[in-house]
């Protein structure tokens, strides 16, 4: 059925967008650390990876690491990584066989060429190189050929989706009618997801390896419904995707918004772990979702992401990761837990702490997430996404249209966002164009917001939302114009099984942290690898939750490591202590049913955010009882 594809919101080329303040910070720690040195450190990556036509591994890792080292590259517009990713461009360009197929020969899985193809699109889209388009139109022909014959199998099938974008973005470059019934081959071949997760999906831990279990698998899916509306129906995929997302917090969800798997899908108790790849993989179908389906949900999943789960999988300074992390974590250390499949090291971090999809797969989280903070509707005007400090420096064409810098009467504009969001409520916008330009601005405003407030130019700007999350501002810009969008963030009590309690302030997930004391582990392979052990009790009840909106919140200074243990952002509740909640093995016991009424006195207990606590109570029982 040839016809045409619908042509979505944009996401701004690479290098259009530079981190600022936390984000720049956080950057530049990863590129100074795990993703700057892994070379060095880990031969899967080193130079005799078969990716680089050598004889080494030849699968998926390669391509992996290269989607977290390019993008990384150039939102930082670093030179030294640029010229690291290079040799790994070159190679994949120049492995090209005359059939169209690429890549090392040892290995002709359909599934890391899906990955190779991702690092292709986002090198051309950072450098305007004009052999990667022609150069995947070959791989197209040569999937034409071969897909009726050896169709998609494994993790190509239900990782599809990402073929099926990688061919939409060939055809936007290069018009063919073909490329869109292939498109529609490459779904039809992908697994039916929505069916599986609307339908069928397990309902408690899955305890066998099925690809529609694992974890990083449904991910990687959920994209897939939006990937199916480029062809029409934009509507339907998207509540096919909202069904899905509500099955999986049924049955999987944890207190801070995402559903476990540790490796499988993992069921909705607080010590379930979350791979770190999934969290990455998350990140990047809920860029795929904000782009595609334009509703502002989708950027406040990513900030739940970027702000939670993403910087706890790794220590402050981004030297090892884990593979495991758990909402509720009493230590990272070599024990048995009660994981899916996973090995007892797979809590610690390190370098490898169990298999060495994460330690390829984790770099790409924060460069996209930096890259994906804005996007360009499909009526020229710019839209965000999530809301972190940078600079966007991009071009528009007055009425809306194309960005391309060189067309004719485009406008370049800038954006400045000074902010310490999450850290702090408020974001200062400067727009500055030479000017004029008619178009539209839309500002996401987060679901947890109730009273958001926007000045512009110090006047106040009623704010109505469009119905999609996002308040529109348009006008004729020229000049500067600064505006000043404040997200009132107070406690929220979020209620789980047992009638136990966690607490979200704006993005951020608060948890109770009993202190860390970190041990290294001698002559560990990498750039280090730690336990870590908490230093106090960890057994706390919440108390008056009825007061808990006016619990009182306290800020501070940024740190340079932005997501460390610090005083940037501690919430004041109200808790107790609950002896005879203990635990199991390594892990916290599930709470104790919830009211309790055996605890000690009521006081004052501290909240940090989620991602700057290595270890952490997320989900607590709740107290009958009042502070003295």
């Amino acid at each position: 059925m040839t016809g045409r594809l619908r042509r979505p919101a944009a996401q701004l080329p690479l290098g259009q967008i530079r981190p600022r303040g936390w984000l720049e910070r956080q950057l530049r720690l990863q590129a100074a650390g795990i993703t700057g040195r892994l070379p060095e450190v880990w031969a899967d990556v080193g130079p005799d990876s078969g990716w680089l036509g050598g004889s080494g591994e030849s699968w998926e890792r390669g391509p992996y690491y290269l989607d977290g080292l390019v993008p990384l590259a150039h939102v930082l517009g670093d030179e030294a990584l640029i010229a690291q990713a290079e040799p790994w461009i070159e190679g994949m360009l120049a492995s090209q066989r005359e059939d169209g197929s690429f890549g090392p020969a040892a290995d002709e899985d359909w599934w890391p060429r899906m990955v190779a193809a991702k690092v292709l699109i986002q090198h051309a889209e950072a450098t305007e190189d004009s052999r990667v388009a022609p150069f995947l139109l070959r791989w197209c022909e040569h999937l034409r050929e071969e897909l009726p014959g050896r169709p998609l199998s494994g993790w190509g099938e239900v990782r599809g989706a990402d073929l099926a974008l990688a061919v939409a973005w060939v055809h936007e470059r290069i018009d063919q009618a073909w490329l869109v019934d292939l498109l529609d081959l490459v779904l039809e071949q992908t697994f039916d997801w929505n069916a599986y997760l609307t339908g069928d999906l397990v309902t408690g831990p899955a305890r066998v390896f099925e690809h529609r279990t694992h974890g990083v698998n449904v991910a990687m899916g959920l994209k897939t419904a939006a990937a199916a509306s480029l062809r029409g129906d934009l509507d339907g995929h998207r509540e096919r995707t909202e069904a899905a997302f509500a099955a999986l917090e049924r049955w999987h969800g944890q207190a801070h918004g995402w559903f476990a798997a540790d490796e499988w899908l993992g069921g909705r108790e607080a010590v379930a772990g979350i791979e770190t790849c999934l969290v990455v993989e998350m990140m990047h179908t809920q860029e795929v979702l904000s782009r595609l389906f334009g509703d502002g949900v989708q950027g406040d999943r990513l900030e739940s992401l970027a702000m939670n789960l993403l910087p706890a999988s790794s220590d402050p300074r981004m030297l090892a990761h884990q593979y495991h992390q758990q909402g509720t974590q009493l230590e990272a250390s070599v024990a048995r837990r009660d994981w899916s499949c996973s090995s007892d090291g797979a809590n610690v971090f390190g370098l490898e702490p169990h298999f060495g999809c994460c330690t390829a797969n984790l770099h790409q989280g924060w460069p996209k997430f930096a890259a994906s903070l804005w996007a360009r509707d499909e009526d020229g005007g710019l839209r965000a996404v999530a809301y972190a400090p940078a600079v966007v420096e991009t071009a528009l064409v007055p009425g809306g249209g194309a960005a391309d810098p060189s067309a004719d009467g485009a406008v370049p504009v800038r954006i400045e966002v000074e902010t310490d969001y999450p850290f702090e409520e408020s974001v200062r916008l400067t727009v500055s164009l030479d000017g004029p330009a008619l178009f539209p601005l839309r500002l996401r405003l987060p679901q947890w917001c109730d009273e958001p407030a926007l000045t512009l130019d110090g006047e106040r700007v009623e704010i109505l939302d469009r119905g999609d999350g996002h308040v529109e501002i348009e006008r004729d810009w020229s000049g500067t114009t600064a505006l000043l969008l404040t997200l009132p963030m107070r406690p929220r009590i979020v209620r789980r099984e047992r009638q136990a309690a966690a607490v979200h302030l704006g993005p951020l997930v608060m948890v109770a942290s009993p202190g860390e004391t970190w041990r290294s582990v001698p002559d560990a392979p990498g750039l280090g690898e730690w336990e870590i052990h908490p230093r106090t009790s960890w057994n706390w009840a919440l108390a008056e939750l009825e007061n808990a909106g006016t619990w009182p919140v306290e800020r501070g200074p940024v740190p340079e490591a932005p997501f460390a243990l610090s005083r940037a952002t501690v919430l004041r509740a109200t808790g107790c202590d609950v002896p005879h909640w203990l635990r199991d093995g390594a892990s916290a016991a599930p709470p104790p049913p919830s009211p309790v009424m055996d605890h000690g006195p009521v006081h004052d207990l501290e909240l940090v955010p989620y991602g700057t606590a290595r270890l952490r109570v997320m989900e607590f029982p709740v107290a009958i009882g009042r502070r003295d």
